[in-house]
């Protein structure tokens, strides 16, 4: 039983990584997955100001180009000293002329911090956005987040983006640092798969 999705799914993504872990994630489900990247199209200018708006650009661009379902994801790090930053905006504080640059990203963040003062624990959430889109227009949003503080400096070499100075709650090691298939069961995009396989897959 696939839901709605059928048995192919656009990948609205030329991240290697989110790729793979989509396609393992559909694999149980018979569903085989392709990126836009693979069929050759350009990822679409996101000009939204939230996660739900840059994922429904990405997904309805796919789902048109490919005549199939497509799934895309936005996702950020919002901090909550500094009222929600980066948010959807996450990777382009990471950006430079000579592509991204996570490590200055994540010392803006924590300076920005140590500027306001903020109090510790420096709260943060990690946000995920899931969207399915059909070639007839039509789509579907799960949301997942994942709750936890800032820490510094930076612990661990696992993972990307801000998750060597993400410590989730009740956990004694940063997303940089943990076992990479523990990160996957608890994160936000864990979480938002878990509402989007509830939703369209069991």
């Amino acid at each position: 039983m696939t839901g709605r999705i059928g048995e192919k799914l656009v990948i609205a993504s030329h991240n290697a990584g989110k790729i793979r872990e989509i396609g393992a994630l559909m694999a149980p489900y018979g569903i085989e997955v392709v990126s836009v990247k693979e069929l050759g199209f350009d990822e679409p200018e996101e000009t939204e100001d939230t996660f739900a708006g840059n994922a429904r650009i990405k997904a309805h661009a796919a789902a048109k180009a490919a005549g199939l379902p497509a799934l895309s994801d936005d996702s950020g790090i919002m901090v909550d000293a500094l009222d929600g930053a980066p948010g959807v905006y996450t990777a382009d504080w990471a950006e430079t002329p000579e592509g991204r640059d996570f490590p200055m990203a994540m010392k803006k963040v924590w300076d920005l911090l140590e500027e306001n003062g903020a109090p510790e624990p420096r709260t943060a959430h990690f946000c995920c956005t899931l969207c399915v889109a059909w070639p007839d227009g039509s789509d579907l949003l799960f949301e997942g987040r994942a709750s936890g503080r800032l820490v510094w400096p930076m612990r661990g070499e696992q993972g990307f983006g801000f998750d060597p100075i993400f410590l989730p709650d009740g956990e004694t090691e940063t997303f940089g640092e943990m076992d990479q298939a523990k990160k996957h069961s608890m994160s936000h995009r864990a979480d938002a798969f878990a509402k989007m396989k509830a939703g369209l897959l069991d």
